[in-house]
C-alpha cells in the first residue's frame, strides 16, 4: 500500500487494486494485437513482444488508475462542498470515498449529490480525452492509444457505474431513491430487486461474449442482491442475517441484541465492544451490525454524539431515519434532525415519531407549526420537546417550553415537569411557582414529590416544605 495527498485529501492505493486493473489489462492483451504497442513489434523477436505486453499492461494500469483516481476525486470534491474532511482508498478495481468526519448518515440529498459526482467526473475525463483525441489523432501511436483508451475507458465505466447495481454509484442513487418513494422497507427491496435483475442480464450477456471479468463481478454482485431481497422477504430482521454467520462473533453478536432488547444497555455495550475486537474473525457484516447495536445503546442512554459516531461507521445496512433523527436532536443540532424527523414520520406514519417532530419544530420556535400537524396532541408534542432539552442539560430552556406548553394544555403534569426543570437549574421561585401552579391543576402526590430526585435542589426551603405539608393534609382530607 502506498499513500499521497491531493491538497488536503489524503489517498490510499492498495495492493489488490494495481494486482486487478493488471489482471484486467492482461485479460485484454488478445484484442489489441493490432493497436499500439504491439503494431510497433510485430516484426520483432519473442523479447520484443513480451516487452509489448509489459508495456501495454502498465500502460492500463495507469489508464485506470487515473480514470479510478478522478471519479473518487468527484465523491471528494463534493464531500469539501458540504464541509466534510473526505479520504479515497483505490481497492480492486473501483475505490471507495469516506466523508471521515461527517457526524452520522448523510442526509439523502447530500448522499445524492456526492454519489452523482463521482460519475460525473468521469464522464468529463472521458469527454476531455475524446477532445484531445479529435485535436491530436495522428501526432503519435502511443498519444492516440492513450487519449481514444481514456475516452473509451471512462465512457463505458461510466454506463456501468450508473446501473442500479450496489456497490456501484446507480445501485446508491437506487436505493436513496427508491427508498424517499417506497419507504424504508419496499423501496430497499424494489432497488435490489431491480439490480438483481440487472445483474442475471449482465451475466448472460458476459456469458454469451466469453466476457468472463464481467461475468464474474456481476455474479458476485447478484449474489448480494440476492441475499438482501431474500432477507426483506424473510422479514427483514437482523437475526435472519446473523443466523447465516459462520463466524463465532455472530452468536456473541446475538446475545448483545437480547441485552438490548431487553433493556440491560451495559450488557449489550460490553458485548458489542467485544464484537468490534473480534480481529480476524471481524468481517465488514459483523462489524457493521455492532456498529448499529452500539449506536442504539447509546441513543438509548442519551448520548446523542457516540450514537453518531456508531452510525456513521455501519457499512450497508439501513440506519433507521428516526434513529439518526434522535441522534442529532440529544446532540442539539435540531436543524439537522428536523428533515429526518419529517422523513421518519412520512415514511412511517408513526404518531410517535410525528409527535417527535412536532417537537423538534417547537424546539426551534416553530410551535404554531408543529400544532398545525395533522391529528397531534399538543401536550405530547410539547413532552417530546422538553425531554430533549431535559437530557442535554438545558434546564432553563425546558422549563421554558414547559411554561410555554401550558399556554395551550394547562395540565398538571407539564406544570410538574416544568417544575422539575426550574429545580434542576436551581431556579428555586421559579420552581415553587410552577409546583403550585401543578396543583391548582390537580397533582397530588406529595409522597413521590418528596423522593424525586429532580426537586433535590429544593430540599430544605421553607417553600418547598410546606408546599409538601399542603399536599399531605390534602391527601388525608
Amino acid at each position: 500500500m502506498f499513500r499521497f495527498r491531493l491538497g488536503s485529501i489524503p489517498v490510499e492505493v492498495h495492493p489488490s487494486h494495481l494486482l486487478v486493473s493488471a489482471l484486467f489489462a492482461y485479460n485484454s492483451v488478445r484484442w489489441a494485437q493490432d493497436d499500439w504497442p504491439f503494431r510497433q513489434v510485430a516484426d520483432a523477436p519473442a523479447l520484443g513482444y513480451t516487452s509489448a505486453v509489459v508495456v501495454y499492461i502498465l500502460s492500463w494500469m495507469l489508464i485506470v488508475f487515473v480514470s479510478v483516481l478522478v471519479h473518487e476525486l468527484g465523491h471528494a470534491l463534493a464531500s469539501r462542498l458540504f464541509g466534510y474532511r473526505p479520504s479515497i482508498a483505490l481497492v480492486w478495481l473501483g475505490g471507495h470515498t469516506v466523508p471521515t468526519d461527517a457526524p452520522g448518515p448523510l442526509p439523502w440529498k447530500r448522499d445524492l449529490l456526492i454519489t452523482c459526482a463521482g460519475p460525473f467526473f468521469g464522464l468529463m475525463l472521458g469527454v476531455a480525452s475524446l477532445f484531445g483525441h479529435i485535436l491530436l489523432s495522428g501526432h503519435t501511436p502511443a498519444l492516440d492509444f492513450f487519449l481514444r483508451t481514456f475516452a473509451l475507458a471512462n465512457f463505458i465505466w461510466a454506463v456501468l457505474n450508473l446501473l442500479p447495481v450496489l456497490p456501484l454509484d446507480g445501485g446508491r442513487i437506487a436505493i436513496t431513491l427508491a427508498t424517499r418513494l417506497f419507504g424504508p422497507r419496499h423501496g430497499p427491496l424494489l432497488s435490489q430487486g431491480l439490480g438483481l435483475l440487472v445483474c442475471v442480464a449482465a451475466v448472460v450477456y458476459g456469458l454469451r461474449t466469453g466476457q468472463l471479468f464481467l461475468t464474474f463481478l456481476f455474479a458476485m454482485y447478484g449474489m448480494q442482491a440476492f441475499r438482501t431481497v431474500a432477507d426483506v422477504l424473510n422479514g427483514g430482521k437482523p437475526g435472519r442475517v446473523l443466523d447465516a454467520m459462520k463466524n463465532p462473533l455472530a452468536q456473541k453478536l446475538r446475545e448483545a441484541k437480547t441485552a438490548l432488547g431487553a433493556g440491560r444497555l451495559d450488557e449489550a455495550r460490553r458485548l458489542g465492544a467485544q464484537v468490534l475486537e473480534g480481529g480476524d474473525d471481524l468481517t465488514v457484516e459483523l462489524a457493521a451490525h455492532a456498529h448499529h447495536l452500539l449506536g442504539w445503546v447509546a441513543l438509548k442512554e442519551g448520548q446523542g454524539r457516540a450514537a453518531l459516531d456508531h452510525f456513521s461507521q455501519v457499512q450497508g445496512l439501513q440506519v433507521e431515519a428516526h434513529a439518526v433523527a434522535a441522534s442529532y436532536s440529544l446532540v442539539g443540532d435540531d436543524a439537522r434532525a428536523l428533515d429526518w424527523w419529517k422523513q421518519a414520520w412520512h415514511a412511517s406514519g408513526d404518531r410517535t415519531v410525528m409527535h417527535e417532530f412536532a417537537g423538534t419544530l417547537i424546539r426551534l420556535g416553530r410551535a404554531p407549526e408543529a400544532l398545525k400537524l395533522p391529528g397531534v396532541d399538543a401536550a405530547s408534542a410539547f413532552a417530546c420537546a422538553e425531554r430533549v432539552l431535559f437530557i442535554r442539560g438545558v434546564y432553563s430552556e425546558a422549563a421554558a417550553v414547559g411554561e410555554q406548553a401550558l399556554e395551550y394544555v394547562p395540565s398538571a403534569s407539564i406544570a410538574y415537569d416544568a417544575a422539575c426543570a426550574h429545580a434542576r437549574a436551581r431556579n428555586v421561585s421559579d420552581a415553587m411557582r410552577l409546583l403550585r401552579r401543578a396543583s391548582e391543576l390537580g397533582f397530588k402526590d406529595g409522597e413521590y414529590a418528596a423522593s424525586d430526585a429532580d426537586l433535590a435542589s429544593l430540599h430544605g426551603h421553607s417553600a418547598f416544605e410546606e408546599w409538601l405539608t399542603e399536599l399531605r393534609q390534602s391527601a388525608a382530607s
